[in-house]
């Protein structure tokens, strides 16, 4: 399934964690089918670039500075968002941080950031997103990028990390369960390891993870468009409270 298949002209979607990586690629794919695209991060000027890059192909996007740990920008977000182009309808919480150390090793500060970012603030940006769909009655569709270490973890660390993830699954399902009368999907995505910037940073401290695997490679952003796609895709309307697992058959041994 490409963007050729999928007709998303006049839907707004808001893709967070959208600088880089995995966020990048959903903002492309998701202009590329004719959503409108709020790029948000707290890296403005990265996500500033992003969006020039989707308006320069011939897309539609705009930039939201957003750290989705403050509250009142959450919001704010949303209201820009509407007043530029128009009430969102599509949402990807993609942004996430990693632990990348042991449970009895990490600060408190360490793991506020973590559970804020990879857990209460997709739950928030999610109400928030659920609440403004019920009241003008819209039906909406949102992704959550979850990862395989909610599934499987091996004790080197990042259990922090791994607790989050599994809470997103079930995030997912319960939200599903509560906002299907008022036609919002949410479903899941579950990375395994994909080439990202968050995975630069694991690959420096580990080495070659790959020769562990059954295929020897990363995933490629790209290689989830089309679950990405066929998740918001209005042919998709049954699908609600699924996680996709998309590994490669990496955590198979």
């Amino acid at each position: 399934m490409t963007s050729n298949h999928i007709d998303l002209t006049g839907h707004i979607a808001l893709v967070t964690g959208a600088s880089s990586g995995l966020g990048l690629r959903f903002a492309q794919v998701l202009a590329e089918a004719g959503s409108t695209v709020a790029c948000a991060g707290r890296r403005f000027d990265r996500v500033e670039a992003v969006a020039k890059d989707i308006n320069a192909r011939g897309g539609k996007a705009i930039a939201i500075p957003l750290d989705v740990r403050d509250d009142a920008a959450l919001s704010a977000a949303f209201d820009r968002i509407e007043a530029e182009v128009g009430t969102v309808d599509i949402l990807v919480n993609n942004a996430g941080i990693p632990d990348a150390q042991f449970a009895t090793k990490m600060s408190t500060e360490l793991v506020d950031a973590v559970l804020g970012t990879n857990l209460r603030a997709p739950w928030l940006i999610s109400c928030e997103f659920a609440r403004r769909l019920i009241k003008l009655k819209q039906p909406g569709r949102i992704v959550n990028i979850s990862s395989m270490a909610g599934f499987v973890t091996n004790g080197g660390g990042a259990s922090l990390y791994a607790v989050t993830k599994t809470a997103v699954n079930r995030m997912t399902e319960a939200l599903a369960s509560e906002w299907a009368p008022f036609n919002i999907n949410v479903n899941c995505i579950a990375p395994g390891a994909f080439a990202s910037e968050m995975m630069d940073g694991m690959l420096e401290r580990m080495g070659d993870i790959t020769r562990g695997f059954p295929r020897k490679r990363l995933g490629q952003p790209t290689q989830m468009d089309s679950t990405l796609l066929f998740l918001v895709a209005p042919q998709s309307e049954f699908v609600t409270g699924t996680v996709v697992k998309v590994d490669d058959g990496q955590s198979s041994r």
